[in-house]
């Protein structure tokens, strides 16, 4: 992953209703919630909710699929995958167990 990916994903997860939506679809699996769904859980007018997806979507955080009338979103486990390698990889020498020297943190 490029770093300028990385900027726009966590860029797109960086904002508390694009984190609750993710977070949604990530447990919901890989069939995706209708969007009226989403919005009803995270409680944002639909909308609202389009601006939000869109920008995830734009970060590739998430995918859509039209079934009839309804829109079901679902996460990108392969872009989150991603930056979570990149993350790992990047900002901690590639351990997921790194600890930061004199940090407090367990």
């Amino acid at each position: 992953m490029e770093l300028v990916t990385a900027v726009e994903s966590l860029g797109a997860l960086a904002q508390e209703s694009r984190l609750r939506v993710f977070r949604l679809l990530v447990e919901a699996g890989p069939d995706g919630v209708a969007a009226s769904d989403i919005a009803e859980a995270v409680g944002i007018p639909p909308n609202t909710l389009s601006f939000h997806v869109k920008t995830l979507r734009g970060a590739g955080l998430v995918s859509a699929r039209q079934d009839g009338r309804y829109v079901y979103y679902s996460a990108n486990y392969a872009q989150m995958t991603e930056l979570l390698q990149y993350l790992t990889e990047s900002c901690c020498g590639g351990s997921a167990g790194h600890e930061i020297e004199g940090s407090n943190a367990a």
